[in-house]
């Protein structure tokens, strides 16, 4: 069977897939998780501990696995999170290519140099096969440019310090997959939360994004599992100039000491946090449900009103009670939660009369991997 391979490393984990390539129906879904402190690989209904933690101890397993199955892999998609100005879409992976993406390493230091890693290693055992880049930035490319700007002098901003937005290629999952859940009435104006390790909402017109939370890097924007998400620019001043810590040392606490984990003061998993009784868990609880409030505001005033808002990823499927917060605090948008559906997770959770729809869609980034890569391999 000839299959399309795509590999998805994410800041906690790795997930991958094979997909016929005569029909892009999946036949194994994977992943490594805990890549950092106990990882398990997940295969074919088997758990299967690791030895060594890390993204390319993950990816060794991984690889090895898919080579003991056999068939013919025709191309291996990559999930690459920043593609800069350069690349809006799919392109196939070459030196030139490389050597642009790595330049680009900094504004996504969790993620960007663990993908081209992977890349790497993957080009090393497959090098006959066509290797394509998928971005998470592409599917920004339609923002309104007053969404994309900083309020920065205009020739910083030509050089492309601007918003570019994540998770993009979730966003285009859901944009197509909102179409068989909500009326067509409800999606026009649609804010999709996707709600994980790392998090961000983006404001859909017409299934189009116009607008996002994350920005230059994906440190910005909602409170994450580690990461702060938008805070004073000066607080990044005084750490270094009055406290004495180094680019590098501040780097660290942004993006692996805040968030959820800072505030909580012992982890950034939201299961663990909603089952504790500490009161630092509950308040780190309060200021995530805060930042999604601030953020729900702010993307449905640049709509201009809001139709639906949809949940997705690993806090937005299955965490029902952070769900219910945030419903609850978008009443005075019309929002009307169904108890029942949400605790139940059902694909919609609002109440028939609810004037913003409320839903629930599982993300699937691999398929949309798939399918840019195929489109790309025609082109």
């Amino acid at each position: 069977m000839s299959a399309i391979l795509t590999l998805n490393a994410g800041s906690s984990s790795l997930k991958f897939a094979l997909f016929e390539a005569a029909t892009l129906k999946p036949t194994v879904r994977g992943q490594v998780r805990n890549l950092q402190t106990r990882p398990v690989l997940e295969v074919a209904q088997q758990e299967l501990p690791l030895t060594a933690t890390g993204q390319h101890a993950a990816l060794e397993a991984v690889l090895h696995w898919v080579k003991q199955q056999g068939g013919d892999i025709e191309c291996v998609a990559h999930r690459v999170v920043h593609g800069g100005h350069a690349f809006t879409r799919a392109v196939p992976i070459n030196a030139s290519v490389m050597q642009d993406l790595w330049q680009l390493a900094t504004l996504a230091p969790l993620h960007q140099p663990a993908n081209l890693q992977d890349i790497e290693q993957a080009m090393k055992l497959w090098p006959l096969v066509p290797h394509i880049a998928c971005f998470d930035t592409g599917f920004h490319a339609t923002v309104a440019p007053v969404q994309r700007r900083f309020a920065i002098p205009r020739a910083w901003h030509d050089k492309g310090l601007e918003r570019y937005g994540f998770h993009g290629l979730s966003y285009a999952h859901i944009a197509g997959a909102m179409k068989s859940v909500l009326p067509a009435d409800k999606q026009g104006r649609v804010i999709v939360a996707h709600l994980g390790s790392g998090a961000s909402m983006c404001a859909l017109k017409q299934g189009k994004s116009y607008a996002t939370t994350m920005g230059l890097t994906a440190l910005d924007g909602l409170m994450m599992a580690t990461r702060s998400g938008s805070i004073d620019p000066g607080l990044v001043l005084h750490l270094i100039r009055q406290e004495g810590l180094t680019p590098e040392e501040v780097e660290t606490m942004l993006y692996k000491d805040s968030g959820l984990k800072g505030v909580s003061g012992a982890t950034g998993d939201m299961q663990a946090l909603l089952a504790s009784p500490d009161e630092a868990a509950e308040e780190a609880i309060d200021l995530f449900v805060a930042s999604l409030s601030h953020h729900v505001g702010g993307l449905s005033m640049a709509l201009g009103g809001l139709d639906a808002l949809v949940f997705t990823a690993g806090i937005g499927e299955h965490a029902a009670p952070i769900r219910a917060r945030l419903a609850r605090a978008m009443e005075w948008l019309g929002a009307d939660l169904d108890e029942a559906a949400n605790t139940a997770h059902a694909p919609v959770i609002s109440s028939p009369q609810s004037r913003v729809a409320l839903a629930v869609i599982p993300t699937d980034e691999e398929s949309t991997m798939a399918h840019q890569a195929l489109e790309c391999l025609g082109d």
